[in-house]
């Protein structure tokens, strides 16, 4: 199989000849910049700069050194964009590590803090001291919702995942983008054999916690449900014009479109079955109907934590692809998932705990849970292997390469 189908097998639940690996196609499957830089370090790979594509998380863009070693089969048609050295500046991160960030975004140093500003002086975001990635700082419905959604795509720019967003959508306003990311996008497939993914964000619950914080969102889906209701329908305008575009562009280029909305945390969802079923089911639903309508492309979704009594209602909208998979979340275990839910929806992620085992167990601990991880996912396809979202600065390198060591010696030995 080639990794394209490799990949396609996995997410249509056929077993494919060995089990697809993904690092780095989406921002929730990544890795950061300081563990990268000591990966690349440890590797002999020293004369290639750290290029940091997604500020906010301060996750690198893999090499095709790095997908070549690792065996990934898939990758972000993000990565064709910001393709000159003069894309990039240098940045010093406050603890030493020298890494690039795209030109567009230079971050304003004070002590050993970063700090971004938009155009109008606001405070968009912020890096403090010690931290590896920004916080957000700039609510704009944070006082109370507006009258009218006239502004709302103005007020989405001042939130940082707006307007420090990665590639390609750090393009999105230039002329000609549409047809400039159809015309990369192909030229990607043309040379790799790679699945390619686009991501599209089109997140519901978690902008409303964005713009009016994640406290006062959640107490109006209990308190203010009209106000609730009149922001995702204006939210979902904004998304569906974005997708019509998307699926015009590349959606018979692309093999995946990502979206996001993190619903859960370590103990179960941000709210209960029915208040999801009621918000959010019907517009996911919606959104995914319009991809499977006018592309070709699977669903992917991107959702962190406890996700167990929702599950069913993804399932139910039409995702194909659940991520990261967070088995360290309550009633996550992998057998249980595999078991109940294998059948229906492709896993991406959830290979190995990037909480204690990766970031703080031995190499051989790392290598016994991915092959055990792995022996409960892949059964009759369904599964992509990658982490519990992205490897952080913490991974030592060594356990990093044993992941994917880990990787190779189980495909082997199913081949």
């Amino acid at each position: 199989m080639t990794s394209r189908g490799r990949i396609l097998a996995a997410v249509e639940h056929r077993e494919p000849d060995k089990v697809p690996v993904d690092l780095g196609s989406t921002p929730s499957s990544g890795i950061s910049a300081i563990a990268y830089s000591r990966l690349s370090n440890q590797l002999g790979h020293t004369d290639m700069p750290v290029r940091v594509y997604d500020v906010i998380q301060e996750l690198a863009v893999p090499d095709d050194w790095a997908l070549d070693s690792f065996g990934i089969d898939v990758v972000d048609i993000g990565r064709t964009f910001d393709d000159k050295p003069s894309d990039w500046r240098d940045v010093e991160l406050p603890d030493g590590w020298k890494v690039k960030y795209p030109r567009m975004y230079e971050p304003i140093r004070k002590a050993d803090d970063l700090f971004f500003y938009d155009g109008e002086g606001d405070l968009i975001a912020q890096r403090p001291a010690g931290a590896t990635f920004y916080d957000q700082r700039y609510f704009p419905y944070v006082d109370g919702y507006p009258s009218n959604y006239t502004d709302l795509s103005k007020a989405m720019g001042k939130v940082l995942w707006s307007a420090l967003v990665h590639s390609p959508w750090n393009h999105s306003a230039e002329k000609g983008f549409w047809d400039d990311l159809r015309t990369r996008a192909i030229a990607l497939k043309a040379k790799s054999d790679r699945a390619l993914v686009i991501v599209a964000g089109c997140n519901l619950f978690e902008w409303g916690s964005f713009l009016r914080r994640m406290d006062n969102f959640l107490m109006d889906l209990a308190c203010d449900t009209a106000e609730v209701e009149r922001l995702l329908d204006a939210l979902m305008e904004v998304h569906l014009s974005t997708l019509e575009k998307v699926c015009a562009a590349v959606g018979d280029v692309a093999d995946i479109i990502r979206f996001g909305d993190d619903l859960g945390y370590d103990n179960g969802p941000f709210m209960s079955p029915e208040t999801y079923r009621r918000f959010f089911k019907p517009r996911h639903t919606e959104l995914v109907s319009y991809v499977k309508k006018h592309s070709s492309m699977k669903t992917f979704l991107h959702s962190c934590g406890s996700l167990y009594p929702i599950i069913p209602d993804l399932i139910d909208a039409g995702y194909d692809i659940l991520n990261p998979v967070q088995t360290n979340a309550r009633d996550m275990q992998p057998e249980r998932l595999k078991n109940e839910f294998g059948r229906d929806i492709c896993f991406w992620g959830g290979g190995i705990d990037t909480r204690e085992v990766l970031n703080c167990g031995t190499p051989s601990e790392v290598k016994a849970q991915v092959k055990r991880r792995l022996e409960i996912f892949s059964r009759g396809g369904g599964y992509v292997f990658n982490t519990v979202h992205n490897i952080l600065p913490d991974v030592p390198p060594e356990n990093i390469i044993a992941m994917y060591e880990a990787t190779a010696e189980f495909n082997g030995s199913a081949t």
